[in-house]
């Protein structure tokens, strides 16, 4: 198998992404691409199409196209195969199927499609591998930086250190020059001694005298007689002494810091406007955000406890003239949901017609991305439910002792209601010397030695996966011990399964673009 070219269009033949993967010009691959619209007919539906010299091999994705560009003689399955892998990680890296989200996140996905195909062969990893390799990180590359930056410190504390010398040298050597300058006992000089410090014309002594070699830097001298304020002139700079042992004592301290492995950031003074970050930027000017909250308690000899769900609709609007608006929403009818909205909207529009709107129609609603993050509050809802089959994700954990070691099984199921992304297992142990040793896994381990928590991580658990399993071996210890499990994951799709359908201007006219964002998270999912 040899895929020539792997790329995204759309369906009327714009290319947003190609990546080669053999030696071709420019030309040949623009031109491959610009007769492939040519090849698949309107109306019907391919998997592939071929010419005299090429295999297309394609997948849609809404009104866009991934395509393979394969010799003739390449394995169709395992075309396909590739193909299916590189979907997923469209899915993964680009927030949705349009030319505006693979635009922004094209040199993510170039960087995913290298790690899956190699010289025109697919690699055998998984999207879970390939996003780990794609945010590998060093443990030798962070320990050079380390060292980089305390010899960096270091060096900086001799050129302070040195620096502190060499002013304390010139210092001592000015008071020498002025002690034997006093010496010559006239009270006339002594009264007269800070006008001459700061004369350049040399006025009152001649340039024979052996006064013109006098600087500023005798403006440090101190011998003033008693009752006579120093001129403003002469007064040595604020604290330029002290700043120099401060900064001398602030390094060591870090240095010891640094020392017993804690990791210290400079500090540095946060500008005005910065000191709260957005999760993403919002670039339409009306924005909704659907968020639900997953709560479950799960026992560990099976069955569920409690489950319930809180959501919240919010609003965020960029421009002040796109606030006269009202929402139109469609929900998907689960007789279970309560719905309550924000005492200044107007319940019967949103009972009768499921429009949301303020009460006073001459108001808009507040505006600006100053504001609160998460938006304006337009609507709430709650669930509970006590069917078994509303839960997204259940654990199973069997631990049993055998000699000297304790074996611990521990198998997720996963509904197909949802397409879970980040899921995190975290699995307590009890006190440990070392790691425990983990013989068979379906996804990632890592061990957090300090709170004593086994984290298992699956990237995505999708119709390819919904169910895994994890074996490791620790010392004995009582089944109790590795309870609670908590639970974290996310999802694009909810319970209510709630929609935004139009956006209502209240003046007339156009009505301003909108997008709509949804996420289910967990808040205390866990088995007990």
């Amino acid at each position: 198998m040899v895929v020539l070219a792997a790329s995204i269009v759309t369906k009327s033949g714009k290319v947003l992404l190609s990546r080669q993967f053999v030696d071709m010009t420019r030309i040949r691959i623009e031109g491959l691409l610009a007769a492939f619209p040519k090849l698949v007919g309107s109306g019907k539906q391919h998997t592939y199409v071929e010419t005299e010299n090429v295999r297309y091999v394609l997948s849609p994705i809404e009104a866009l196209y991934l395509l393979l560009v394969t010799n003739k003689q390449s394995n169709i399955l395992e075309d396909l195969e590739t193909l299916r892998l590189l979907s997923k990680l469209v899915n993964e890296y680009s927030y949705s199927p349009d030319e505006e989200s693979i635009g922004k996140s094209a040199f993510e996905l170039i960087f995913a499609f290298d790690e899956v195909i190699c010289l025109g062969h697919k690699e055998n990893v998984t999207v879970a591998q390939v996003k780990q390799y794609c945010e590998m990180e060093s443990h030798e590359e962070k320990l050079h930086k380390l060292v980089l930056q305390s010899k960096i410190n270091e060096t900086k504390d001799v050129m302070k250190r040195k620096a502190s010398e060499i002013d304390k040298s010139k210092i001592d050597k000015n008071r020498g020059d002025k002690g034997g300058f006093m010496s010559m006992g006239s009270g006339r000089i002594e009264t007269g001694f800070s006008e001459l410090s700061i004369s350049s014309s040399g006025s009152g002594f001649g340039s024979g005298s052996g006064f013109g070699a006098l600087t500023t830097d005798l403006d440090a001298f101190s011998t003033n007689p008693k009752g006579r304020q120093p001129s403003a002139a002469t007064a040595p700079p604020k604290g330029f002494g002290m700043q120099l042992g401060k900064s001398q004592k602030t390094n060591q301290f870090l240095e010891s810091l640094k020392a017993e492995g804690e990791l210290i950031v400079d500090d540095v003074q946060p500008k005005a406007g910065l000191s709260r970050v957005a999760a993403a930027p919002l670039t339409d000017p009306v924005t909704l955000t659907v968020e639900e909250k997953l709560n479950v308690t799960l026992k560990r000899d099976g069955g569920m406890s409690s489950l319930a769900v809180e959501g919240t609709l919010s609003l965020q609007i960029l421009n002040q003239e796109d606030g006269l608006i009202q929402v139109q929403i469609e929900t998907g009818g689960n007789p279970g949901i309560l719905f309550k909205t924000h005492p200044n909207m107007n319940k019967e529009l949103f009972s009768n017609e499921n429009i949301l709107g303020l009460k006073d129609p001459n108001r808009p609603f507040p505006t600006g991305p100053g504001g609160d993050e998460a938006g304006v509050g337009l609507l709430k809802w709650r669930m509970q439910s006590a069917d078994e089959s509303m839960v997204p994700l259940t654990i199973n954990c069997w631990p049993s002792v055998s000699g000297n070691e304790t074996h611990v099984s521990i198998e997720y199921e996963a509904s197909t209601m949802f397409d879970l992304r980040n899921v995190v297992i975290s699995v307590p142990l009890p006190a440990l010397r070392e790691a425990p040793n983990v013989r068979q896994i379906d996804g990632e381990w890592r061990y957090d030695s300090r709170n004593s928590v086994l984290e298992w991580s699956i990237l995505l658990i999708d119709d390819t996966n919904r169910s895994g399993s994890l074996e490791f071996v620790v010392p004995p210890a009582d089944s109790s011990a590795f309870f609670p499990i908590s639970v974290e994951f996310s999802a694009t799709s909810t319970y209510s399964d709630l929609k935004v359908v139009n956006i209502i201007p209240l003046r007339g006219g156009a009505a301003p673009k909108f997008s709509q964002r949804t996420k289910l998270i967990t808040g205390d999912y866990k088995v007990v």
